[in-house]
């Protein structure tokens, strides 16, 4: 099932993405779905980013071939680093490339949506304690992230987060295709069997540290093929499965 959040004659409604259909729900994506019976086109309504997260938990070298490419060493445990919600936009919307950076790249990849509070989680019970997943494109000014310590300025420019279209509640998420395309042709391949650190694992391992709240997003990593985005270019994140995320640049 996918879930969305979309804009509808000036107001913010839920509802189920049903091929071309958007079906209204009673109450937020967190309450049990609860058709009203109401529907629109998807045409007719603007799609909005499909939670706007608490927390933005992020992992970095996640993917082999992204560790290679980066002469990283394999880390022993998830690296972790945080994005404000501020960064947060929906497909569609535009990244906006900071005049503080001459280098934007593109990252695509899968995003874990946390559906309710969720503390020293076990493995075994992660799903237990998710809404679902989603796209997402985690944009990082490259010359602004040192090669040491924190790279919280390189990823918390404003846009820096595009997530959606949709939250997709059944979801493989042990094999699917992540692809990232520029200007429509495919800058990054790969699938998400190949993460170091699957979903299950980095659900307890960060629930662990620290607690996790609904609408909260973990976002899993890129693959291999990150590079550079200029104003004008188109973006998006495809994941099989989920759906399409696509926004362009701006000045």
């Amino acid at each position: 099932m996918k879930l969305v959040r979309y804009l509808i004659d000036n107001r913010i409604e839920c509802g189920v993405l049903e091929g071309q259909t958007l079906s209204a729900i009673s109450g937020s994506l967190f309450d049990p779905v609860n058709k009203t019976g109401t529907a629109v086109s998807l045409c007719d309504a603007k799609i909005l980013a499909p939670v706007i997260p608490g927390k933005i938990i992020c992992i970095g070298l996640n993917y082999k071939d992204h560790i290679k490419e980066t002469h990283s060493a394999v880390p022993d445990s998830p690296v972790v680093f945080l994005k404000p919600s501020t960064a947060t936009i929906s497909t569609g919307d535009a990244i906006e490339y900071p005049e503080q950076s001459n280098r934007v790249d593109y990252e695509g990849e899968l995003a874990i949506v946390i559906g309710k509070r969720a503390c020293k989680v076990k493995r075994e019970n992660y799903k237990d304690y998710l809404l679902g997943y989603t796209c997402a494109n985690d944009v990082t000014a490259r010359d602004l992230q040192p090669a040491n310590g924190q790279w919280t300025i390189a990823k918390g420019f404003d846009t820096f987060f595009p997530i959606g279209p949709c939250i997709e509640t059944e979801f493989d998420d042990q094999a699917a295709a992540i692809k990232t395309s520029l200007n429509g042709k495919i800058v990054q391949n790969s699938n998400i069997r190949e993460l170091l650190f699957d979903p299950g694992f980095l659900v307890e391992f960060i629930s662990h540290v620290m607690t996790l709240e609904p609408g909260d997003i973990i976002s899993t990593g890129t693959p291999s093929g990150i590079g550079g985005m200029d104003i004008g270019d188109t973006v998006s994140v495809d994941i099989e499965g989920i759906g399409t995320l696509i926004n362009v640049v701006k000045a």
